[in-house]
């Protein structure tokens, strides 16, 4: 499968997964004085027996709690606890890969968590990002291109009728969540996935016992517990809200129990379709599965990173939003909604979702060929094409093999999910069979010793 080939793209783009490490300081490449600048962000060279990368993660470690302001970024997340091995932060990224401080070029599974299914600094993206800034990104009114792109999600996904724009994803799934406490006049939410770090769906550290109880937490496929939820929460059940997709596809019978509970109980049903959203489908997993909540959460892939996201569904219950109070200054600026209306280009120009679904399954069956000639135990490829990901027996054995694959240059996601990319070609998906394999039988290896 060649990317021009499949999508039969008529321009020249040049190679996607191009990417050169930060530029030797010392060279003389008729850089301009912003190319000069740019290198101040990597530490000179000259000290070999200094590893960059670690040096900037310790750096990361003293002004920045936790090391990373993504949980998912950080170090123990990254690698696993107690680890020290592995680069925290790049300077570059194109295509599929990325370039660290250390100036190691590393393929990267993880799309930056599933947010760019295109690939890093796509093309098109980036020269509507740049037109749009120009234009002046945010003003006293609201730009005309909001209108525009509320109407493109409203054709292409199937329970929208009305759109808000927000900018995470936990503020999406915030506003779904307050919109159909307001349409219901209810208050209590019973959900099955993770929603991001927001008060209303978490008992973390910092959050009052009495908002917490306000939120029913039950696994994922399992009908009798979510209508035992639903029981409990009696008439006071505002909404069901689910991840569709945890690990894998959900039941018939799981989504199904969910819609009729909603429509029974007259509560709303939400589908988180941050992850799933333009990526299973460019409806989501609504599109795929045929079957319609009330709203939806997207974000993610729909602007290819750029931070944006929306809530959108029927009209009647959307209208809710008037009734409380919901809004953010960035909420709709227009570089956001540029990245969001170049996305729906790519998807009207090609299959983007196909492209992934079989990018994806190409690249499990190469990781399990790896697993199998490697002759390594303990190890299992899981998931599903767009959203694969490699189950480990132990932690520490996981952990190693990360490393192991780092140095073969290849950064895995640990834990759920890789995420294949338009960027994950033939060629690509090569390159991460050998370095898996050859991580495998180092392993292996080790084991025998």
């Amino acid at each position: 499968m060649v990317f021009g080939r499949f999508f039969k793209r008529d321009d020249d783009a040049g190679d996607a997964d191009g990417v050169e490490g930060p530029p030797d300081a010392d060279a003389d490449d008729g850089a301009d004085e912003s190319d000069v600048d740019h290198d101040d962000t990597v530490p000179p060279e000259g000290h070999r027996d200094v590893d960059v990368d670690l040096e900037w993660r310790d750096r990361a470690a003293d002004v920045i709690p936790g090391g990373a302001s993504t949980g998912s970024k950080q170090p123990g997340a990254l690698y696993g606890a107690d680890t020290r091995f592995g680069p925290t932060h790049y300077v570059r990224a194109a295509g599929c890969r990325v370039v660290t401080p250390g100036q190691r070029s590393l393929i990267d599974c993880s799309m930056a968590l599933g947010a760019v299914t295109l690939g890093y600094a796509d093309e098109a993206v980036t020269q509507a990002v740049v037109q749009a800034s120009t234009s002046g990104n945010i003003a006293g009114l609201s730009s005309f291109h909001e209108i525009e792109i509320a109407e493109r999600l409203c054709d292409a996904i199937p329970c929208a009728e009305q759109v808000r724009m927000m900018k995470s994803g936990a503020e999406a799934v915030a506003a779904a969540v307050r919109i159909a406490r307001t349409y219901t006049g209810r208050s209590h939410v019973v959900g099955s996935g993770y929603f991001g770090w927001s008060d209303w769906c978490t008992s973390a550290a910092g959050v009052p016992a009495a908002v917490s109880a306000l939120y029913t937490a039950v696994p994922f496929d399992d009908v009798s517990a979510l209508t035992a939820a639903c029981d409990r929460a009696g008439g006071d059940l505002a909404a069901i809200i689910i991840e569709p997709v945890v690990e894998r596809l959900p039941s018939t019978e799981w989504i199904a129990a969910a819609r009729e509970l909603c429509t029974k109980l007259g509560a709303v049903l939400i589908f988180d379709e941050i992850k799933t959203g333009f990526r299973l489908r460019l409806g989501g997993y609504q599109e795929y599965a045929k079957v319609e909540p009330d709203l939806c959460t997207l974000g993610k892939a729909m602007s290819n990173g750029v931070p944006i996201s929306a809530v959108a569904g029927r009209a009647d219950v959307m209208q809710a939003a008037t009734r409380t109070w919901i809004s953010s200054t960035l909420s709709a600026d227009t570089i956001g909604l540029a990245a969001v209306g170049a996305v729906l280009d790519w998807f009207e120009r090609a299959d983007v979702s196909e492209f992934l679904w079989k990018s994806g399954d190409d690249t499990r069956r190469a990781i399990a060929r790896a697993i199998d000639a490697a002759g390594v135990t303990g190890v299992e490829v899981a998931g599903i094409p767009p959203m694969w990901f490699l189950r480990f027996g132990s932690a520490e054995r996981e952990s190693r093999f990360l490393e192991l694959a780092l140095d073969e240059g290849v950064l895995f996601k640990r834990g759920p999910y890789n995420f294949p990319s338009l960027a994950h070609e033939e060629e690509t998906i090569a390159e991460i069979e050998s370095a898996a394999s050859r991580a495998f039988v180092t392993m292996v290896e080790e084991a025998e010793a």
